[in-house]
């Protein structure tokens, strides 16, 4: 079956509705780091393109002045808080706290006032208070970007769904280190769980919060 061919299928069966931006947004950069983006690293995944598309995101989502929020992974030494996880994943030494490759890529650096999401899993929301932070803020709508597509956006896209908030996936601002792995889940996040929407799509509806 043609990729189009599928789109009609699931469109047919139900799947693939339009959720839509809200009205009161959040931007989250989802372990956007160097362990990414170093060639040297055992996760690097070839995600530049990616990391620039989040950059020019941040960039007019403070232009907006809405909630951002950066999530970023840390584990003590003997990696014990990180559980079955940390014991799956030999690369997730990357983010034992100290090591430089834990660090926000080139661009995306918190700034004062935003909030940083220290976590040991794949989704932002699971162990985190991030649930409760979006809600107090009044946010119903929560723009991803950063990486991976089928791990950590995936992950937080899908538990944003599951507490209420409208999932927005920007596609040229999430990436993976094979572009099959990222394409499935691009499809399946927007058959099931969220809205996966264009970089420019995203930017027109920023900029038309200022």
């Amino acid at each position: 079956m043609s990729e189009s061919g599928l789109d009609l299928d699931y469109k047919a069966a139900g799947f693939s509705k339009r959720l839509g931006f809200g009205r009161r947004p959040a931007l989250v950069i989802i372990d956007f780091c160097q362990a990414y983006l170093d060639a040297d690293s055992p996760l690097y995944a070839g995600v530049e393109d990616a990391r620039e598309s989040s950059e020019r995101l941040l960039r007019a989502s403070r232009a907006a002045g809405i909630p951002i929020i950066h999530t970023r992974v840390e584990f003590q030494p003997d990696g014990a808080n990180g559980g079955v996880f940390f014991r799956k994943v030999d690369a997730l030494k990357c983010f034992i706290e100290g090591n430089p490759l834990g660090e926000p890529g080139p661009g995306l650096e918190p700034q004062s006032g935003e909030i940083v999401v220290t976590k040991q899993y794949a989704s932002a929301f699971f162990g985190t208070s991030l649930a409760s932070t979006l809600t107090t803020l009044g946010v119903d709508t929560l723009i991803h970007a950063g990486v991976s597509t089928s791990g950590c956006v995936r992950a937080t896209a899908l538990d944003a769904c599951q507490y209420g908030f409208v999932p927005i996936v920007v596609r040229e601002a999430v990436g993976d280190r094979d572009q099959g792995v990222h394409d499935a889940n691009l499809f399946d996040l927007d058959a099931k769980y969220a809205d996966v929407v264009s970089e420019d799509e995203t930017l027109e509806y920023l900029h038309g919060l200022d």
